[in-house]
């Protein structure tokens, strides 16, 4: 059976397939600044007991002082288990003077008077620097993996590479799993992302994933695309009401329990409202509603549900307003779900896709990939969805925005304008509703302080 050794990240334990495998040699790689020595003092506070302890080795990049001083600021970090549980250790001066020979005995030195112990060296490419030439460290590199499986220590070497650099590097060779954390920039916006390149005698979760250091060391997001196993629905079947009888015949009876529906529309069209009716009507029904904005701040939203006659503080529904500006699309899911989770919410409504997808690059295949995952965890958790989006153009019907992904909703609603000579009308159309009959006229609507009021169908170009 593979044995592990949590990283004292749930998220990254979870990429990894339960965490780093043991014994083995743990590359960590990335660019200075991208969080390496964070994560493996995280992997050693997380690791380190009195009989088993965690050696943390500098070498030549920092001082030791320093490493110890700003370990001190972490949540993860209790000063009182440094030096009997994680003991730190400067070797820089010893090779400079000695050479990695010296290095490598003392290393040895330590470990074997150190049964049990759990090595990080920091950082393992500076080393590079004490050897008279290319084949003498990559010499040293791997009679250190040699001693270090002849006596069953797990380790964690540091190294300042870029994802070019890395496969050519010999401690790329060397090592049985490898974590490469990297920032990239995107206007003047910075990302991190980390990647497990290889991790031997296990699988781990394929792709980029996000990460922010933050005082708890490296939170982790696992990149949200599988789909999971898909299973029918097994709870209550009655349809669930849009909040709008008219809507309702409409629809032929409202949403499937489950069901996700896009309304699609310009700006001043009536999305939000239309959002607002799905999550109060649903608290009418004693169910638990979850509305999530990125459009519009605490302010404006509850000058809206006001407005339409209804409590911003009515206890079975939470309102969320988030910036577009600052998140990373996996941490905004997880954080969402464990409040769908805490709240059983049955509802939800997120307003808008428009501003969620620009916390995905400019990248719609992976924006796509992240909404059909969503959608698929709601429909198995049996909450109904409710997502809009903004289109361009006032009157058309013809086209959506190119995001790849007005195909994966159930139901897709038009909000559009129609002209009545100089004056202008909301219209809406239900142009989808999967595994139903719906009714796929354009209506004239308006928003009135009693409710949206469906009015006969539009007739004319």
């Amino acid at each position: 059976m593979t044995r592990r050794m949590p990283t004292g990240s749930a998220g990254l334990d979870a990429i990894l397939g339960g965490g780093l495998v043991t014994p083995s040699i743990t590359l960590l790689a990335g660019v200075p600044g991208t969080g390496k020595t964070v994560l493996a003092q995280q992997v050693a506070f997380a690791n380190g007991h009195p009989d088993a302890p965690v050696v943390y080795l500098s070498t030549l990049t920092e001082p030791l002082t320093k490493i110890t001083q700003f370990v001190q600021g972490l949540a993860f970090c209790d000063p009182d288990r440094i030096g009997a549980e994680v003991v730190f250790e400067d070797i820089g001066d010893l090779v400079v003077t000695g050479g990695l020979r010296k290095g490598l005995e003392r290393i040895t030195d330590i470990l074997t008077h150190t049964p049990g112990a759990v090595l990080v060296v920091d950082s393992i490419k500076a080393l590079r620097f004490a050897a008279r030439n290319a084949t003498e460290y990559v010499r040293f590199l791997y009679e250190l993996a040699g001693r270090l499986s002849a006596l069953s220590t797990s380790s964690l070497w540091l190294a300042e590479y870029d994802l070019a650099e890395l496969t050519a590097s010999p401690e790329y060779a060397i090592g049985d799993s490898t974590v490469v954390l990297s920032t990239h920039t995107t206007g003047q916006r910075t990302n991190r992302a980390l990647q497990v390149l290889k991790h031997r005698g296990s699988g781990s979760l394929s792709g980029w994933h996000a990460y922010r250091i933050t005082e708890r060391g490296l939170d982790v997001f696992p990149r949200l695309s599988d789909v999971g196993r898909m299973t029918e629905w097994q709870g209550d079947t009655t349809r669930v009401s849009s909040g709008i009888p008219a809507l309702d015949t409409m629809l032929n009876d409202g949403y499937w329990p489950g069901s996700s529906t896009m309304v699609a529309g310009p700006p001043g069209s009536g999305k939000t409202v239309l959002g607002l009716y799905f999550v109060y009507r649903g608290a009418e029904l004693g169910e638990k509603c979850t509305f999530t904005t990125l459009e519009e701040n605490q302010v404006q939203l509850g000058r809206a549900v006001r407005s339409l006659g209804w409590d911003p503080q009515d206890d079975n529904i939470v309102l969320r307003c988030e910036s577009p500006n600052d998140i990373y699309i996996d941490q905004w899911y997880y954080e969402l779900v464990d409040s769908l989770k805490a709240t059983g919410c049955r509802r939800l409504v997120i307003d808008s896709l428009t501003a969620l997808a620009t916390a995905c690059d400019d990248d719609p295949q992976r924006f796509s990939e992240f909404i059909r995952s969503l959608l698929s965890r709601c429909a198995q958790a049996g909450i109904s969805t409710m997502l809009t989006l903004d289109v361009p153009d006032l009157y058309s019907r013809h086209r959506l925005p190119q995001l790849g992904i007005a195909h994966l909703s159930d139901n897709l609603i038009l909000l559009h304008y129609v002209r009545d000579g100089t004056r202008m009308d909301r219209a809406m159309t239900v142009l989808k509703s999967r595994a139903n009959k719906n009714q796929p006229d354009s209506r004239r609507f308006v928003i009135t302080p009693k409710g949206i009021v469906i009015d006969d169908p539009v007739t004319g170009p």
